[in-house]
């Protein structure tokens, strides 16, 4: 499946810091996606997360292929320890995002959550415990 996004001029940008566990899940999460992108549909507030390497992107399901914001320019290396949080630019595209930012940065780590909570286990057997023999 191909999806295009577009972007309109740049609003506003700021630099804010996600936390360690919304980073590390959803970059974990990315590293089990065969093609390299990890979509996160927030059904709470009707938006779809697009993952990548480079960027996490947000798109109205109303607006269709339309980005909102775009979370970029992640500074993990920056890290000296995996549970500080991370750095990054949130870019916006349309006015009036400030409580969509908010929200977001509830319903993304809720959603990415759901999205684990899916796959652990998926094509695993059962856990049993072994009986060793004296």
């Amino acid at each position: 499946m191909e999806i295009t996004c577009y972007r309109d001029d740049e609003v506003a940008r700021d630099s804010r810091y996600l936390p360690s566990t919304t980073y590390n899940l959803a970059v974990t999460l990315l590293a089990g996606c065969p093609t390299g992108h990890l979509f996160v549909p927030i059904r709470s507030m009707q938006y779809m997360a697009i993952v990548d390497s480079e960027e996490f992107v947000f798109l109205d399901i109303q607006r269709k292929c339309w980005i909102d914001i775009a979370w970029l320019n992640f500074r993990s290396g920056a890290r000296t320890a995996l549970d500080q949080p991370v750095e990054y630019e949130a870019v916006y595209y349309r006015d009036d995002l400030a409580v969509i930012m908010s929200r977001l940065q509830t319903e993304f780590p809720r959603a990415l959550e759901a999205i684990a909570h899916k796959t652990r286990g998926e094509g695993q057997l059962p856990a049993r415990v072994l009986k060793f023999r004296p």
